[in-house]
């Protein structure tokens, strides 16, 4: 039988400075506590991590002083892994902990489908995929110049995902990415297809080698739980691309300029920095969305590209050159909470 959340909550805090050591590496132990910037890994000490039993509360839980934010050390797996569904992050945590998978539960009978596009449907096409590191996914944006990943755990790789041209035609099968449409609340209510040309390492020659299903007005696949600072952009490679200069920063890409214009916010959002793609559509949703933040007393600040897209930046300007355009359109509390400044 799989362990429940407490149980394994319980196991993790057991061991709760190696949890830290682990996950919350930029933090420090000072005396019973595990110090770190938040639970997404930053730097810094406003987040304290109980080591040991004591009673003032239970091992293993923590509060970020700045944020009010708290949990256990299964929302640091999750939060610091860029994890949405809990069994990811159960099986995660089993990992960290040695221990076997759980048996699978013997089914009486074969799972109905889901309605075809449907959000169940979305769950299920992401639950059957599989990590991205090692596959053809990895490859396809380590060809776009991104190449750290971290935190992209909302993406994953499907060997053989159905692709049907129109109703009149038959269904193929390509490799995909397959991206997970997430609401503020962490769960899938969607999902992202990029079917992928194994012999070239790029989209699939396709007349539409990407689309969504699910609900996904107001979603976004994102990257790191939503604090008091995130960007929003349209395309996954584009808020990818501006990770790689600010890999700290929580981001979500709403897939298209119109749903960009009607993402919801997190209630902690104080500053939202918008990655505006150089067309009409990306002007208009930039509007939109600056309205949009200014009425909920959020401070928009808009991030331009020199060339069309944060992507075409990176592979045709190169990593610096995106770096110093960025530094100079963030503000200066940011470059030093969430640039990197080295290559």
């Amino acid at each position: 039988m799989a362990d429940s959340p407490h149980s394994l909550s319980r196991r993790l805090a057991d061991r709760a400075e190696a949890v830290c050591r682990h996950y919350l590496s930029n933090g420090r132990r000072h005396g019973s506590y595990w110090l770190v910037g938040d639970v997404r890994n930053t730097s810094g000490r406003s987040m304290f991590v109980r080591l040991k039993d004591s009673p003032k509360g239970s091992a293993g839980k923590w509060t970020d002083a700045a944020t009010g934010e708290h949990g256990d050390l299964l929302d640091v797996i999750r939060q610091s892994c860029g994890l949405a569904d809990f069994k990811d992050v159960a099986d995660e945590a089993r990992s960290f902990l040695s221990m076997p998978p759980p048996e699978p539960r013997p089914t009486a009978m074969r799972e109905a489908p889901a309605p075809h596009g449907s959000p169940e449907a979305a769950r299920r096409l992401f639950a059957m995929a599989r990590p991205i590191t090692g596959t053809l996914v990895e490859s396809y944006l380590r060809k776009r110049g991104i190449t750290d990943l971290r935190g992209t755990g909302n993406l994953r790789f499907h060997p053989r995902c159905y692709y049907r041209p129109d109703e009149h035609s038959p269904t193929e099968t390509w490799p995909a990415m397959i991206a997970a449409v997430t609401g503020v609340d962490g769960r899938i209510t969607g999902a992202h297809r990029t079917w992928l040309d194994p012999g070239r390492r790029d989209k699939a020659p396709l007349d539409t080698p990407r689309r969504a299903m699910g609900d996904l007005l107001g979603n976004a696949v994102r990257f790191s739980i939503g604090g008091e600072v995130m960007a929003a952009g349209e395309g996954i490679e584009t808020v990818l691309s501006v990770r790689q200069v600010l890999p700290d920063m929580p981001m979500m890409a709403a897939l298209s300029a119109a749903h960009l214009a009607a993402v919801l916010f997190p209630d902690t959002l104080r500053r939202l920095y918008i990655l505006r793609d150089d067309d009409p559509a990306g002007d208009v949703a930039r509007d939109s969305l600056v309205a949009r933040a200014n009425e909920a007393g959020i401070e928009a600040i808009v991030i331009s590209p020199q060339l069309g897209d944060f992507n075409e930046d990176l592979r045709t300007l190169g990593l610096e050159a995106l770096r110093s355009r960025t530094r100079m359109q963030i503000g200066p509390q940011d470059v030093q909470r969430f640039m990197t400044l080295a290559a």
